[in-house]
């Protein structure tokens, strides 16, 4: 499965391309929430598909949201790419969205304005830099690309290019922006925070440990003057009288050589005077300084909040993945939308700033099942060992939470398996995934949704009725 994400400005027009995976395939494009189809343009259509590309006519603030489009291969197979919308609104003195996702052509000078192919017969109006309009003559201006003479330090930064595009005797306005990085030393940027967001707010347990992390973009390359750190109520961390707090930061380059300050705020234990605390990230450099500030509170103590929590192999590849389809779409379209369980899934449910390892041992234990995924590449790979022996642990030692086996490919004589592993299997089998139930994925009444059901806790909605204690 691949995933990206588009900004765009509110009132703008926004085309976006399926991947090219095949010429001759179907492609239907999905609202990922609902999993409702979108359809062909009709008279008055705002948000319509055809064939390889999803129309925005123009964008609006509720546009905002998660799409799929899925290709649909012979015997049953298909690829799904993932895409998450963010539709900004205009601010005075803003000309682009804040989250860039357009790389750099190149650092020799020529800057191509993104995704303008997209568009049929578009009309390039104007280039903007850092918001301000592009004039002299050391920029040389094509059809769909403008190229700097000579570019140096100064000229680092992110340049927007405006078009306009008519569809059907309607003109709309389309705003596209990537970032330039010439082969200059360094230049710094407006720091930005990632995460957290200012005013978010943190739930956390008395008495327990936390990791609060927060990562800045500072620039591009290494920058000569590049802090990112914690203060609690206006104070530095590091002059606090207190063993309680701990902090680790560290610098890295991304995609496009920015350079990002990553720290780590370690509380080893939480009182009640950090619940009327702020805890401010503060990122600096050569130009400025920026803050984001969060607080605590206490979790609400509520014993298992999750009905199954979801064990699968994890891709770190850009090759679609059925099973992360399966887990991310499927399974909450079933098991959440139609029989009302609450699931949690690493990847939607755990979220940065949060300590890895902590939060997958919590969640576990706030869950009533551990559902695993049984593949070839789960077994064999030594990376998803923690959480299955963290699950395996609360399942036998513990015995407070029931294992759910699903066999999404055929496993065999199960001796690679581990062995509490071949234990829950001689106790209980496995639930088998089978060809043809690719054909309609989405039926709760098939055969495995039954199976499944019946080793689920009860739920409230009806129309899911078959299930066990």
């Amino acid at each position: 499965m691949t995933s990206e994400t588009f900004d765009a400005m509110e009132g703008e027009a926004l085309v976006i391309k399926c991947p090219r995976w095949s010429s001759s395939v179907k492609v239907n494009w999905y609202h990922t929430n609902t999993y409702k189809i979108i359809p062909a343009e009709e008279e008055g259509s705002q948000v319509f598909s055809l064939e390889r590309f999803l129309w925005f006519l123009p964008t609006c603030r509720q546009d905002s949201g998660n799409y799929s489009c899925v290709t649909h291969f012979p015997r049953n197979r298909t690829k799904s790419f993932n895409i998450s919308v963010q539709v900004h609104p205009y601010k005075q003195g803003v000309c682009f969205p804040s989250q860039i996702h357009y790389p750099n052509d190149t650092g020799r000078g020529k800057i191509v304005c993104p995704t303008i192919d997209n568009y049929k017969n578009a009309t390039l109006i104007q280039w903007y830099k850092d918001c301000k309009p592009l004039q002299g003559q050391r920029y040389f201006k094509g059809d769909k690309y403008i190229f700097i003479n000579n570019p140096r330090k100064e000229d680092d930064g992110y340049y927007t290019c405006q078009f306009t595009y008519t569809h059907k005797g309607n003109v709309f306005n389309v705003s596209a922006t990537r970032i330039f990085i010439s082969k200059a030393k360094h230049s710094p940027l407006p720091p930005q925070i990632l995460f957290p967001k200012d005013k978010g707010i943190i739930e956390v347990e008395l008495g327990a440990a936390l990791s609060l992390k927060c990562q800045a973009r500072l620039g591009i390359k290494k920058q000569p003057i590049a802090v990112v750190t914690w203060d609690i109520d206006n104070i530095p961390v590091k002059h606090l009288d207190s063993s309680r707090f701990h902090e680790k930061t560290h610098f890295f380059e991304g995609r496009e050589q920015e350079y990002y300050g990553e720290t780590t705020l370690h509380i080893t234990e939480i009182k009640k005077e950090d619940l009327q605390a702020n805890f401010t990230c503060v990122a600096v450099n050569e130009m400025q300084n920026t803050r984001a500030t969060v607080t605590l509170k206490l979790k609400a103590q509520n014993g298992k909040i999750y009905d199954a929590y979801i064990i699968y192999p994890k891709s770190h590849t850009n090759e679609a993945n059925f099973v992360e389809y399966f887990v991310y779409q499927i399974m909450p379209d079933i098991l959440e939308n139609k029989c009302g369980y609450k699931l949690c899934i690493y990847g939607r449910d755990i979220y940065p700033g949060e300590d890895t390892a902590s939060a997958i041992e919590k969640r576990m234990q706030k869950s009533r099942r551990l559902i695993i995924l049984l593949t070839h590449h789960l077994i064999n790979c030594k990376e998803h060992a923690y959480d299955q022996h963290i699950a395996l642990y609360n399942a036998l030692i513990q015995n407070d939470t029931k294992v759910i086996l699903l066999e999404m490919e055929t496993i065999g004589t199960y001796e690679k398996l581990q062995e509490s592993l071949r234990f829950i299997i001689k106790q209980q089998g496995t639930i088998k995934w089978k060809e043809q139930h690719t054909v309609h994925p989405q039926s709760s009444n098939s055969k495995f949704w039954k199976q499944v059901r019946y080793h689920m806790p009860l739920t409230r909605k009806s129309s899911c009725s078959a299930n066990a204690g």
